[in-house]
Formats: C-alpha cells, structure tokens, sequence
C-alpha cells in the first residue's frame, strides 16, 4: 500500500517501521513534521504494551521505555545527550555545533540520558498505559512546534536545514488542540487507570491527560527557546532533544498528579 509522502516520511524518519520513502523535500519535510504527532501515537500504543505484562510495575515500566527507544532507533535519545554535550560545554554556538557533531557522548551527555531515563521509567510506572501514549504523542507534537515557519536552522546543511520553518504556523495549533482533545477522550477509557500501586485521589484522566500534553509540549518550548539563543536555531539533535524533553515531563506530570 503507498502512503502520502508526508506520513511515509513521519514514519521513516521517526521509527523503525518499514516504508518506501518516494520523495524528500521541503514541502514534504513540513508535511511530514505537521504528522510526527501521529506517528508518535502509533509508537506510544505499540511501546506501552510492556505496561500490561504481569510482574512488577517498574519491570514493565522499562521494558516500555526500552521498546520505545528501540522503536525510534534511540535517534532522540543520542539527541538529546549531544546537545546536553554542546549546551553543557559552554562554548560559543559553533564550538558547541562540533561538539554536538562528534560521535562520543561526554559528561553532561551521560547525565542527562541517565537522569531522563530514570524519571521516564519511574513515572511511566506509576502514571500508566494511557499516559504513556500520551506522552509520545507530546514529544512529536514538540517537533511540530519546533519546525514551523520563523524557526530557523542552525547549520545550512543535515536534518534541521531540511525542517526548518517548513510548518505553517497556524498548523502546531492545530495539530495541539486536537491532541488535546484525543488526550481527553483517551482519560475517560480503562486503559487510562494508574497502576494498582499507585496513589489514589489525583486528578481523573480527562483532564490529566491534556495537562500532561500541555507541560510537556512547555518543556520542549523552553528548551527549544534556549537552543535558538545558544545555537542560532534547531538542529537534528535539538528536535531529538525535544522529543525526550517532552516524553519525560508529561509522564513526570501525569504520574505526579494523577
């Protein structure tokens, strides 16, 4: 079956699952960044599976948060450790750009990825299935955000250049209202239910959910703010950047307060 370009390019470039990739460009690039949130849906219902196996609630926690990275071939998190790598070297933007190039991953890179994991699993385990989908469809939405029109490219050439102001900037809006609304939906099912450990009394899924998607979509803004002002604009590593910041926090927020 052939796919839009746009969604083969979203799959493609975002997991591990197998498609024809027919034509790459910019009009298709701004195509395929407006549907990263859909991918990140389909990511999310596949990873969070391990949630449901029997055995303790952090053991499947893990294995969810391990599917997910394997899923999307750990691109974002090697992301995120080479731009912790750059940002925490505190050179100026085109020293950090070369360090972020590099294929080793330095301190402030193992750091983050440890710490990241750490509260990805931990809160994965206690906020549930639903929270999980939640929080994969956030990060491609910060993705969405991060490529829209007036964002500009730190490097003229890789994976940022391509993306780069090829959204239009009324779609992120869009795209996050009805991600808001299928968050929504998604809080009033079953599959919505913390584990049986986890506490009780915290907001219900109907509104948690949304809450969520709104503080991780916040992070991954903060943080893209801040890599514009350190790098001149977004890079491949920044967007994979984004997409953990992302993923942590709504699961952080969601175990949190639910």
């Amino acid at each position: 079956m052939r796919l839009p370009h746009g969604l083969s390019l979203a799959i493609g470039t975002l997991s591990v699952f197998p498609v024809r990739v027919e034509r790459v460009d910019r009009e298709v690039a701004g195509r395929a960044m407006m549907l990263a949130p859909v991918v990140g849906l389909a990511l999310g219902l596949v990873a969070g599976l391990p949630l449901f196996l029997p055995g303790p609630p952090p053991l499947g926690a893990a294995l969810a948060v391990g599917l997910l990275a394997v899923l999307s071939r750990g691109l974002h998190l090697d992301g995120l450790a080479d731009l912790a790598d750059g940002l925490g070297s505190g050179k100026p933007a085109a020293q950090a750009l070369d360090i972020m190039k590099k294929s080793d991953i330095g301190p402030f890179g193992v750091m983050t990825l440890v710490l990241t994991l750490v509260v990805q699993v931990v809160a994965a385990a206690g906020a549930g299935y639903a929270a999980l989908v939640t929080a994969c469809v956030a990060g491609r939405l910060a993705l969405t955000w991060a490529c829209r029109a007036g964002v500009p490219a730190a490097r003229p050439d890789g994976l940022g250049a391509m993306v780069a102001g090829t959204v239009r900037r009324s779609a992120p809006l869009l795209a996050t209202l009805a991600a808001l609304l299928c968050a929504a939906a998604a809080g009033l099912t079953p599959a919505a239910e913390r584990p049986s450990y986890g506490l009780s009394g915290g907001l219900s899924g109907g509104l948690l959910l949304p809450l969520g998607l709104l503080a991780g979509l916040a992070a991954a803004l903060l943080l893209l703010g801040h890599a514009r002002r350190r790098l001149g604009g977004i890079t491949g590593d920044v967007l994979g950047a984004l997409v953990e910041a992302a993923t942590a926090t709504t699961l952080a927020v969601c175990a949190i307060l639910g």
